[in-house]
């Protein structure tokens, strides 16, 4: 498995994967609107904007030619924040998600980052326990909308 930074290529792949990631994931969000989000949020534009945004570090994981994990993080002052952070469900627990992670943190400490954060649903037990893992703390909650609804986040941080 290949550790890189994601190029314009990628893009397709990225969306399927988040696609494909969020539909195992979030049972609490229908089908429409996992595709509608999803379209959006990885719109190439968007994504394209995204590879070039500066203090910005976009990088997939690659199993031979196909993308198998992607993690998206920007720096803003002294404070990181992981974007996203996916591994294909037929690939978790492979320690994939551990790898984009510390490749992240490399990159990101280049632009002087001092702590972490990462968010994710409060639901979801799994990211939970995967930033727990990795020495992060759950420092505080929020909310987000998707699809017209309110969800409940929880947010962890790590100090470096």
């Amino acid at each position: 498995m290949e550790i890189r930074p994601a190029t314009p290529d990628d893009r397709a792949a990225i969306r399927n994967l988040a696609r494909e990631t969020w539909h195992d994931t979030y049972d609490e969000l229908d089908a429409e609107t996992i595709d509608s989000t999803v379209d959006d949020w990885y719109a190439d534009d968007a994504l394209e904007r995204a590879l070039d945004e500066p203090g910005t570090t976009v990088l997939v994981a690659a199993d031979d030619s196909e993308i198998v994990g992607f993690t998206h993080g920007v720096v803003q002052g002294d404070e990181g924040d992981v974007l996203r952070m996916y591994v294909h469900p037929d690939h978790q627990g492979e320690g994939i998600g551990t790898a984009l992670h510390e490749r992240l943190r490399t990159d990101l400490e280049d632009f002087n980052m001092k702590r972490m954060r990462a968010i994710d649903f409060a639901s979801n037990e799994d990211s939970r326990r995967f930033y727990e893992n990795l020495g992060f703390e759950q420092t505080d909650t929020g909310d987000v909308e998707i699809g017209g609804e309110t969800h409940e986040e929880a947010v962890y941080t790590l100090e470096l």
